[in-house]
């Protein structure tokens, strides 16, 4: 009998191997993953709607087909004719597993939905955009002037706003007759950079918009500006379908490799999206769809390739050669965006390889290059994206962090939704924990809690871990300490290894040994990356460290350093910049003179690839421990006071960092988990 078949489930990264003929549903209850059903099954409610990832996922080491599920039921059937059930979906309560799977769970299916947390941060920006309303009245035709409506219109430009029309965007031109006659030939013209007509209106007209989108390998966020006032009137956020894909950046190049229209399914899908969040953020400020004129993007170089079509597998090898690094403008319409026939898109700059434009947008939002102080940037994701520098000298880098930070790999873990545990504080004596969860603003051991966690999310892995580290239940090499069992219940043996229970209850919530190596993977790269810049600039002191991105501006930082995530710095000096390339996508877009300043900047930024630098490596196992192998924290240990070192016994085939060690001693490669993530 053939070997069972394995079942990927998306975003969660839940995964088992299931006897053929298990219900769909019932291989996702098993493994915990947040699918909704009401109706018991019966195929009533299509409440747990699912998509089939189709082709190979190397990642995951299988083919996944919609071939591998039991065909079409008379309820599928019904559903899909009354239009309930989408085209591309199934009924996961309806169908049997046939053969291995990649299952993508979408956002309206989740019982507990990702909280996109982008919303737009407060900043001031000088408001000069790149379109404009300019009123105009014109003479009406006469016999005795026989200039055209585009002659007489360019000439009231000229002689009201001094605008030199360079030129006129065709569907102007097809509207301009009726337009005159209709505004009675009064009219309001959107000039785009101060001589080109994108569009024109009959009488007075004085609202124009724009979108400002930071698209990220997770999530997505949009804000929808006036961009005569700078005021964002709303804004929306939403999982990046392309999750269903490949969970991380290499994940998708991977599938654009492997299957023949891959990358193009994952462009349809992201754009989609961004034409969801433009309706959404439209109907929320009740503005009309028309009087949007401009959208900037910001993404890292995936993101960037394949929201503009281009081709992104060139960036899963060495070069790592982008199709281009320059800043793009383009209709919006080019990139199916349906909005003002005349708006149009400016996709910010990217830096270098794995530099994109969502750094480009960070150093907008912080602009480094004007500071005094020797400033480190960490914009934390999937894969983190870092700035080192002052107004004398910038430094980037990228780090392969994978998605261990958002939840994923994480046994129990889960995106930021409802229910999931978001701070942990473990008492260091009777080494019981106490925990919050989104959407309680009680602590556990407060009277009135009474939510029921239903996993952990990237902040509270964070927390857990180095209170367990404080608490001596977890090794300075990242062990969980058996010998603790006989002082709490809550150590637990698992094979031959052991796991902290954090919470007990409906769902049971552990921390386990693979928790933990998932989360020393990535903040080892994560730390690695930052200290190879350090050792480029020459320096082993940083004036201040900023923690950008939507996970970045939820981690409490003196945590993050007690786990050794980033090098350390007086804890004062270390700040959260929230979502910093969104507000550089902003800044760009209420500031047309930024764009300049923008291009010019990433120009001077010097890129340095973790990929070839050898030093990696060595700074990656040094930071695998907890904060770190040998680097010092005196400004940390001012605040909080760190356990002495404690190394757990390391066999010879031991994960832990003394085994990587024996085996680099012995010749052999250190393994390479990061990279591949």
């Amino acid at each position: 009998m053939a070997e069972e078949p394995l079942v990927v489930f998306t975003p969660s990264g839940r995964r088992g191997h299931f006897k053929r003929g298990t219900q769909l549903l019932q291989a996702a209850r098993e493994l915990g993953v947040d699918l909704d059903s009401v109706c018991g099954g019966r195929g009533i409610c299509t409440r747990c709607q699912v998509r089939i990832g189709d082709g190979e996922f190397a990642k995951h080491g299988i083919h996944s087909s919609n071939d591998h599920l039991t065909p079409l039921t008379d309820a599928e059937e019904r559903q899909r004719e009354s239009g309930l059930l989408k085209e591309n979906r199934r009924l996961s309560c309806q169908v049997r597993i046939g053969g291995d799977l990649v299952v993508d769970v979408p956002e309206e299916s989740q019982v507990h939905r990702q909280i996109v947390r982008k919303r737009a941060d407060a900043r001031d920006v000088e408001i000069d955009p790149v379109v404009r309303p300019m009123y105009v009245e014109i003479p009406e035709p006469d016999m005795h002037d026989p200039a055209s409506h585009l002659r007489r219109l360019e000439k009231a430009l000229k002689e009201v706003w001094d605008v030199e029309v360079a030129g006129v965007d065709a569907h102007v031109l097809r509207k301009l007759h009726k337009t005159l006659e209709d505004g009675k030939y009064k009219a309001t013209v959107m000039v785009r950079r101060g001589k080109r007509l994108v569009d024109i209106r009959p009488g007075f007209h004085d609202k124009v918009y724009g979108l400002a989108v930071d698209v990220g390998s997770t999530t997505i966020a949009m804000h929808l500006c006036d961009l005569l006032s700078g005021e964002v009137l709303a804004s929306a956020g939403r999982m990046n379908p392309q999750i269903r894909f490949g969970e991380d950046l290499m994940s998708r190049v991977s599938y654009a490799m492997m299957n023949e229209g891959g990358a193009e399914a994952m462009t349809q899908v992201v754009r989609e999206a961004l034409n969801e969040l433009a309706q959404e953020t439209a109907t929320e400020a009740g503005i009309d769809f028309n009087d949007i004129m401009e959208t900037t993007i910001a993404g890292n170089p995936v993101m960037h390739h394949l929201i503009l079509g281009l081709d992104p597998t060139p960036l899963g090898f060495a070069p790592f050669a982008l199709a281009t690094d320059d800043a793009t403008i383009m209709l919006a319409s080019d990139i199916d965006l349906m909005l003002n026939p005349g708006s149009r898109i400016y996709v910010l700059p990217c830096i270098a390889g794995h530099v994109g434009a969502d750094a480009a947008g960070v150093v907008l939002c912080e602009m480094p290059y004007k500071s005094d102080e020797m400033t480190l940037i960490v914009d934390v994701g999937t894969n983190a994206e870092i700035i080192l520098g002052d107004k004398n000298r910038l430094l980037a880098a990228s780090s392969p962090t994978g998605p261990a930070f958002e939840g994923a790999q994480i046994s129990s873990g889960q995106r930021a939704a409802p229910g999931a545990i978001e701070r942990v504080r473990i008492d260091p004596e009777t080494l019981e924990p106490r925990f919050s969860v989104i959407g309680d603003e009680r602590w556990s051991n407060e009277e009135g809690f009474d939510a029921e966690p239903t996993g952990i999310c990237g902040s509270g892995i964070i927390e857990v871990l180095a209170e367990m580290y404080l608490s001596g239940l977890l090794t300075t090499d990242g062990v969980i300490d058996g010998a603790m069992a006989e002082k709490t219940p809550r150590i637990i043996k698992q094979d031959r290894t052991f796991a902290y229970v954090l919470h007990d209850g409906e769902h049971q919530i552990t921390v386990t040994q693979n928790d933990i190596r998932q989360i020393q993977l990535a903040k080892g790269a994560l730390y690695a990356g930052a200290r190879l810049l350090m050792d480029h600039m020459g320096i082993d002191t940083l004036d201040r460290i900023t923690l950008a991105g939507a996970f970045g501006s939820h981690i409490d930082t003196k945590y993050a350093m007690i786990l050794g995530m980033i090098p350390d710095c007086p804890l004062d000096k270390v700040s959260s910049a929230g979502n910093a390339a969104g507000t550089g996508a902003r800044i760009a877009l209420l500031n047309g003179k930024m764009r300049k300043e923008l291009e010019h900047q990433v120009r001077e930024i010097e890129k340095i690839e973790t990929a070839i630098e050898p030093k990696f490596q060595d700074h990656f196992i040094d930071a695998m421990a907890i904060p770190h192998k040998t680097a010092a924290y005196p400004n940390l240990t001012k605040e909080v006071t760190l356990p002495e070192p404690k190394f757990a016994k390391q066999d010879e085939d031991s994960g832990g960092a003394g085994g990587r060690r024996r085996r680099r001693r012995e010749g052999r490669s250190a393994p390479t988990e990061a990279a591949a993530e």
